[in-house]
This record gives structure tokens, C-alpha cells and sequence, in this order.
């Protein structure tokens, strides 16, 4: 179980992270095979290596003459250099014979080359004199307006990463390769519930004092849009018995459950205990040197995750996207590979809080790229979450970012 003198030692975004993958290694070492067809959003369980050059034929990028090079040199509109011209390459079909010294062949663009061919002349800057006759009108340099093999991709040649989240493109690579079975991490199944006794089901009218499950909703929108395996159990309110119950049901049937915690201390505590109780090693940390989101905890159940979020609206969306997000795309095994976008800021960012901090922007294009202007408000409206359409990560050791500063952003999903 965890241990008392650790449980509220706030932890930061890294150390957080950190204690709880020794817990989840299993998390990574199942694989789920789909067809290639149905891979679109899946991440990829292991490297995929070229197993042919790409393309594995010379093919032309022009409409045109397939001819040698030198055959052209010096060549010009007064002074055409002569080509003999052997028919015509058709899409699909090879050529049976080898390009002697001034011949040539008609080609369509993806057409392949003949042996000997080392250029193609585009169809603009061929004049034709009668019947096999051809004058080249510009000179070609050898490799132009082609494809050599292995020019894309050679043999071997892992082009596409463990973890790599498979989009459009993936797939027509994934397509030329012939992988029509990938091997794909499986879904993370993630559960999701509400507590506390002032949350009520979004279709019944509040009373004083009471609030719609707000965060409910957002994390399952968020789970689903990372390509987890959702669902939300409801809201359970603060009662020992009931709320171990329905733990110990979605620790079962996830890899992940997600308390929505209400806005009071108890809470937070009682779901702090709860944690503890409900299997090895228990919760890890109480709070997190971020903002927003300083009352979050977390911990590991017998290699399931937990983690109880603030009940604050952008907290706990802040949160999802920088605790959360991590496994479900895993990236926490791996850094990311594509660099964020950049933009400038439109005012000062203050910070010195002494926690990780994530400033709600809006996107504003113009000429140069993007301007982010900060959103203000507090953590508890959903509005600052709904106008945001990105997050700005301030540091433990930053400040402040002074207005006109390029930094990056990470969009929200």
C-alpha cells in the first residue's frame, strides 16, 4: 500500500509520470491484429521495416521520352538533339527491350523505364519530325524527371515507429508495403465516474447548491477522441461502501478509471483512500505542481491506473491532456516526433507559481502564422475550455513569457 509519509508530497508532471510506470508494463505488450482497412486512429504495437524498396521499378514522374541522357546534351529549340523513338511504355507493363545510343520510348508519367534509361524528356520539349523521328529541344541531366528505385523507401528501412498513431497517410504506406494486417495496441479501456454528493445527472434541475456532471461528459469526449474504448458508470456520491463498490467493478473491466472528483476536500480524500485500499501499491501521489489541476491524485491497482481529477472543468481537461493523454497514446514511452506548431503571443504570460503551468489560448491567423491570445478566467468555467483552441506549457524554471515571444502550443483535440 502507499506509504503515509509520501501522500501528500506533491509531485511534478514528470515525477507523476514516473512512479506510476513500473506499475503498467503490461500495458504495452499486448497486441490486437485489424485489417489495414480499419487502422485509422490505431498506434502501431511495433516498428514496420520496408520489405521491398519503394518503388521497386525506375518509373517516370512526366508525361514524355524515356531516353539516355547524353544523348541530349547540348540540345536546344535552334539545335534539337535527334532521337530514334521505339513506340510507347503503357501503365502496368514493362519494357522488353533496353535503350540503345539515341533511342528513345514514349512514356506516361508512373510509366517505367527501359534499362539504359537514366532520364525522361517532358512531352513540352519534344518536336516530333515524322514518323520515328524526334527532336529533343532541352537537354536533360541524368536522374531527371524520374523515380529510382528505392528512391522512397529502401529494404529494411523502418519508416514507421512503435507508437506511431496511423493517419491517411500511414495507411497508403502501410498500402505499398502490402501490410494489410497491422498490429495495433488495443484500445485502452477507460471508465469514467462521477462523484460527490452536489453532482446530479445533466438531465435533472439543479437546486442550490448542486451542478450537472459537467467533467463526466468532457472525459469521455476526450477519452474517445484518443481512441480509447470509453465509458462513463455515472455518479456515485461520497459514501464509502458504494463508491469501493463501483472501484472495484471499473478496475475490473478497465485499464484506466478516471474519478471526476466534486469540488470539496472530502472528497478528494475519500477517493484518496480509497485507492489506497483497493490493491498494490496503492496511491502514489496526492496533488500535482500544476496549474490548473494541483488536487489531482493517482496511483496503481494491480496494474491498472487511477487517477482522480479536479472538479473544476479546465482542470480537469488540463489534466487529462498532460496525465492522462500520455498512456492512451504512448507517448509516455517515447517522445513525440513531430515538433508543435509555433505562434507568437498577443500579451504577457505571468506565472512564478512555483507549478508547470498551462495558459488557455485562442488561435487568431494572420500573415506570419498564428497569434495566441490568452483566455482568462478561472478553472472552474467550462467557457474558457470551449473558446480555447490550444494550451501553452510554462515550465517549473519560466517566469513569465513577455507578448511577441514565438512559442509553441499543443492544440486541443
Amino acid at each position: 500500500m502507499g506509504n503515509s509519509s509520501e501522500l501528500f508530497k506533491v509531485k511534478t508532471l514528470a515525477e507523476a509520470i514516473d512512479s506510476l510506470k513500473p506499475y503498467v508494463p503490461s500495458f504495452y505488450q499486448r497486441v490486437e491484429k485489424i485489417s489495414l482497412a480499419d487502422s485509422l486512429g490505431r498506434i502501431l504495437i511495433q516498428d514496420i521495416p520496408a520489405t521491398c524498396p519503394i518503388p521497386h521499378f525506375r518509373k517516370s514522374t512526366m508525361d514524355g521520352m524515356a531516353v539516355r541522357a547524353s544523348d541530349t546534351f547540348g540540345a536546344s529549340e535552334s539545335m534539337p538533339a535527334l532521337v530514334q523513338c521505339f513506340g510507347e511504355v503503357r501503365m502496368g507493363e514493362a519494357p522488353t527491350e533496353a535503350l540503345g545510343q539515341g533511342t528513345g520510348i514514349l512514356m506516361p508519367t508512373g510509366g517505367m523505364l527501359p534499362e539504359g534509361a537514366d532520364a525522361v524528356v517532358m512531352i513540352e520539349h519534344l518536336e516530333h519530325f515524322g514518323e520515328e523521328l524526334y527532336g529533343v529541344t532541352k537537354a536533360v541531366a541524368p536522374g531527371e524527371n524520374l523515380i529510382d528505385i528505392g528512391e522512397d523507401l529502401n529494404a529494411g528501412e523502418v519508416i514507421l515507429s512503435q507508437f506511431t498513431r496511423i493517419r491517411a497517410q500511414e495507411m497508403g504506406l502501410l498500402a505499398s508495403l502490402g501490410q494489410i494486417i497491422v498490429s495495433v495496441l488495443p484500445r485502452f479501456r477507460v471508465g469514467i465516474l462521477s462523484t460527490g454528493d452536489e453532482i446530479i445527472p445533466p438531465d435533472q434541475v439543479p437546486l442550490p447548491g448542486q451542478s450537472r456532471d459537467i467533467n463526466g461528459y468532457t472525459l469521455l469526449g476526450l477519452a474517445l477522441a484518443s481512441g480509447a474504448d470509453a465509458r462513463h458508470y455515472g455518479i456515485v456520491k461520497d459514501d464509502h461502501e458504494e463508491l469501493r463498490k463501483m472501484l472495484t467493478r471499473m478496475l475490473k473491466e478497465n485499464d484506466i478509471v478516471l474519478l471526476s472528483g466534486g469540488s470539496s476536500v472530502g472528497t478528494r480524500d475519500l477517493s484518496a483512500q480509497l485507492i489506497d485500499e483497493l490493491g498494490e501499491p496503492g496511491l502514489l501521489f496526492h496533488g500535482l505542481a500544476l496549474r490548473p489541476g494541483k488536487p489531482t491524485i493517482g496511483g496503481a491497482v494491480d496494474g491498472k491506473l487511477i487517477f482522480g481529477l479536479p472538479g473544476h472543468p479546465a482542470s480537469a481537461m488540463v489534466v487529462f491532456d498532460t496525465i492522462v493523454r500520455p498512456w492512451l497514446d504512448g507517448s509516455v514511452l517515447h517522445s513525440q516526433v513531430d515538433p508543435l506548431p509555433k505562434g507568437k503571443l498577443t500579451q504577457n504570460i505571468y506565472s512564478g507559481s512555483g507549478r508547470e503551468e498551462f495558459v488557455r489560448v485562442r488561435l487568431i491567423p494572420n500573415d506570419e502564422g498564428w497569434l495566441l491570445e490568452p483566455i482568462r478566467g478561472k478553472s472552474g468555467l467550462i467557457r474558457t475550455m470551449v473558446l480555447a483552441d490550444a494550451l501553452v506549457h510554462i515550465r517549473l524554471d519560466t517566469e513569465g513569457i513577455e507578448a511577441g515571444k514565438e512559442v509553441s502550443f499543443r492544440p486541443l483535440r
